[in-house]
């Protein structure tokens, strides 16, 4: 067993909304969890699937983890298989937690939630409300039937606008975020047209108040660099593999026998961030931030390639 990595039971699974299934995660015998934060994910292996999500129970609680699953009856079968399959009783193997999406410290919060997006705002609402910072949550979604964890919010009161498609539209982002507002920090998690809406109206804010987790690579997505080969040596195992144009660092390397832990294979989940011990990454990612990339310490083998001759990562 890697590190990090344990065996959990499905304690309790709970219909949260229509197509939205919670499930609770204990350790065998009741033993506490390891802490997390808000923002934080589970890698969790569901046989021919692993996949990622959101912590979305208290924060910080050890007793026991909850996820929130939509089922997608026209997705890769990582959800049917949970809401098909996956009863209590069951144990899982699970990494992390892990958290790319932190809750960063702030004057005041604005978030904004579409549907099962509100999985990683939920622990960050409770700890802005417990610490007592000012925040305030827009929840879209198609219907008020599809939206989870709305009992939950009702404690909240007016802090919380839940805005049902069918019956109320969309988010007015226009009256949200058309004036920046100095000190709110934004954070936003749902479907790639709310973040995407959202990124082009805060392209005006100050820097680093946006903060997004997405399911999916954006469709703007910049390249640096042109698809072409380039050599990836691997310090650990020994291994040196040609990365064809159309191919990536990963499938190459899995091709040489070199297994890289991976959820998404679309650069969003950082299941594979491996260590760049030389060359230069063409970072092609929706995780690391601009000083990240900089740095160049890291790298995504999914799809991310390379700017030079030659990569020397730590595997």
């Amino acid at each position: 067993m890697v590190e990090n990595e344990r065996e959990l039971v499905v304690r309790s699974m709970t219909w949260e909304a229509d197509g939205v299934l919670s499930v609770t995660l204990t350790a065998p015998g009741g033993a506490p969890l390891p802490p997390w934060e808000p923002g934080a994910h589970l890698e969790i292996d569901l046989g021919k699937w692993v996949r990622q999500y959101s912590l979305c129970g208290a924060p910080g609680g050890t007793g026991s983890y909850r996820i929130a699953v939509l089922y997608e009856p026209d997705g890769r079968g990582g959800s049917a298989y949970v809401h098909e399959e996956l009863r209590p009783g069951r144990t899982v193997r699970v990494r992390g937690p892990r958290n790319r999406f932190p809750l960063e410290d702030a004057p005041r919060y604005l978030f904004l939630a579409g549907g099962i997006g509100i999985t990683p705002l939920l622990p960050m609402i409770a700890q802005a409300a417990d610490g007592g910072v000012p925040w305030r949550l827009v929840y879209g979604g198609r219907s008020r039937d599809s939206m989870a964890f709305l009992p939950e919010l009702a404690r909240y009161g007016d802090a919380v606008t839940i805005v049902p498609e069918d019956s109320d539209g969309r988010p007015d982002l226009d009256a949200l975020l058309g004036a920046p507002e100095p000190g709110t920090a934004v954070y936003c998690c749902g479907p790639e047209g709310l973040i995407a809406a959202v990124e082009r109206r805060c392209e005006a804010w100050p820097h680093g108040s946006l903060h997004v987790e997405r399911f999916a690579a954006a469709r703007d997505q910049v390249l640096d660099g042109e698809d072409t080969a380039f050599e990836v040596e691997c310090a650990r195992s020994g291994v040196t593999v040609e990365v064809g144009a159309f191919e990536t660092v990963m499938d190459a390397l899995e091709q040489a026998g070199v297994q890289i832990p991976n959820a998404c294979r679309e650069g969003i989940c950082g299941s594979c961030e491996t260590p760049v011990l030389a060359g230069v990454a063409d970072h092609r990612d929706g995780l690391l931030t601009d000083a990240e990339r900089e740095a160049g310490a890291t790298m995504m083998p999914c799809v991310s390639r390379c700017l030079s001759d030659r990569l020397v990562l730590d595997l």
